[in-house]
């Protein structure tokens, strides 16, 4: 079948069951006894694995026993919207995602990610964004692992782009370790910016943790770190 086509067809069972699902992930959430978002999660997962069958896909987690216990803040490579979907169904932890803060304000949806243990970045001037970025690192501290994409959008070739540093300063509030993961294979599959599909195989590698430096100043703390993603996430870059 031609991958736009596939696409198209691909998009109209996927766009209902996204919007029934995630009125059921919403109705879930009063049935939580706290604010883990766990019910949230289930559905969330569920989604990712329908959506990933009805497009002819799966998905192989690696290195698994490289996850250390306690939170930690995941940072991956970004090339299709299939990402998400890959990390969400292999995930070994219960992960939350960060989302600007302008999305918690919007009817029904902002209520729904508050409700799914979503955490809130503000990214207007400087103060609070700093006070936004210091609530962040305190829910990872007490117990929430986070996904975040430092490229902060999709690769259009798959070769990465230059990281954002918010994704670090957090890191570095936090002081919890950063386990870089790499993404293959994923925009094969659906490319950026491109409305084609073509079923096929995710890789999905978590590496080693790397701890937030102590002793350095917070400009090289960041900067360090993110020379060390950077080149543990290329390193594993079309090996699968």
């Amino acid at each position: 079948m031609i991958p736009k086509l596939r696409a198209y067809l691909y998009l109209a069972v996927f766009i209902p069951l996204t919007f029934g699902l995630s009125a059921c992930a919403l109705l879930s959430t009063f049935f939580d006894r706290s604010d883990s978002g766990r019910n949230y999660a289930w559905f969330a997962r569920l989604w990712a694995r329908l959506a990933l069958a009805l497009s002819g896909s799966c998905v192989t987690l690696h290195g698994s026993e490289n996850l250390p216990p306690g939170p930690v803040i995941f940072m991956s490579n970004h090339q299709s919207n299939f990402d998400i979907l890959a990390l969400l169904v292999t995930m070994p932890r219960h992960i939350h995602w960060i989302a600007k803060k302008e999305l918690f304000d919007i009817p029904v949806f902002g209520l729904s990610m508050r409700r799914g243990g979503y955490i809130p970045l503000d990214r207007g001037d400087g103060r609070k964004a700093m006070r936004s970025m210091d609530d962040a690192a305190r829910m990872i501290r007490n117990g929430r692992s986070v996904v975040m994409f430092p490229e902060g959008t999709r690769s259009p070739d798959g070769r990465l782009l230059p990281f954002k540093r918010g994704g670090f300063i957090l890191a570095r509030k936090a002081g919890v370790p950063v386990v870089p993961v790499t993404i293959n294979g994923s925009g094969r599959i659906n490319p950026a910016n491109q409305t084609r599909l073509t079923p096929g195989r995710i890789d999905v590698f978590l590496h080693q943790p790397i701890i937030p430096p102590a002793g350095a100043s917070r400009g090289d703390a960041e900067n360090l770190m993110m020379e060390q993603v950077r080149s543990t996430i290329e390193s594993q870059l079309g090996r699968f």
